[in-house]
């Protein structure tokens, strides 16, 4: 993935491929395969993602042929149900190992549409030392922004039992106006910051997106001003204000002292022509 300018401003807009949202409106639920078949529910009409993080070759049975349409790629499963069934068995075989994982697959009017992953028994979730990077980059389970990312969105959304601690990360104090309104300035977005983590010499800032226009919004971060590696919308639009969808999270991540990543706010001006801090 390349860095991509935009004037004062550096996004990775390649990093929304690679993190565990892809285009979804809610945090990954996280399901561990210990050989016990997992149940996924879908919503009829609405696409549920599997991340495997595995090439799987699927095993469709003939009953789901004309309801279900299944699709993979790069160890995602794409699932859309067109009408409702009952649990359905479905198979994952990974394409190097042989193993098979088995879903037991329902669809309904009011299914789940948040992506599912799916966590290997095996799996280590620890990100490697500082000296261990310099050894090589190869034992780099995920690019630091991605990780840094996928962490703080669990911290704020994920049930707390299936969060994982990562060797390394840090909760960080954010310097940082308790307003922002110099990250976002083409639209009416209130900002608000929220919490921060450290890894290395990156930081993730977690930061509160809440509209207060009568009109949705389509979040862009070419729009976002600043110097930032990474940035992440936990969702891709706004609501309206006042509805429940009018809020939601970016990650943005920094390198250095994440203050030193934003435009400063414009001083205040009081009565008299006085500046306020």
């Amino acid at each position: 993935m390349s860095r991509v300018p935009f004037g004062c401003r550096s996004v990775w807009l390649g990093l929304v491929s690679l993190l565990l949202f892809n285009t979804s409106v809610k945090a990954d639920e996280l399901m561990k395969w210990e050989r016990i078949p997992l149940s996924i529910t879908l919503k009829v009409g609405q696409e549920r993602i599997i991340f495997a993080d595995r090439n799987v070759r699927i095993g469709l049975p003939p009953s789901l042929s004309e309801t279900l349409r299944v699709q993979s790629a790069g160890g995602a499963v794409y699932l859309k149900a067109n009408s409702a069934f009952p649990p359905t068995r479905l198979q994952l075989q990974d394409s190097e190992n042989g193993e098979i994982i088995l879903l037991d697959i329902t669809a309904s009017k009011t299914g789940a549409t948040e992506p599912v992953r799916l966590v290997y028994p095996a799996e280590k979730h620890s990100l490697p030392t500082e000296k261990s990077q310099q050894q090589g980059n190869a034992k780099l389970l995920a690019p630091v922004p991605v990780a840094l990312t996928r962490y703080a969105a669990q911290q704020l959304y994920a049930p707390l039992r299936t969060v994982e601690p990562v060797t390394g990360i840090q909760p960080v104090n954010l310097h940082l106006a308790s307003s922002i309104t110099t990250l976002y300035p083409s639209e009416p977005i209130e900002i608000t910051p929220l919490a921060g983590w450290r890894l290395h010499n990156h930081t993730v800032i977690a930061l509160k997106l809440r509209n207060t226009a009568k009109r949705t919004l389509t979040l862009d971060p070419r729009e976002l001003q600043g110097q930032f590696v990474a940035a992440t919308f936990q969702h891709r639009w706004l609501d309206e204000t006042g509805s429940p969808e009018d809020t939601t999270v970016l990650y943005l991540v920094t390198k250095g002292q994440p203050d030193n990543a934003f435009i400063p706010e414009p001083a205040s001006v009081k009565p008299g022509g006085r500046h306020g801090g």
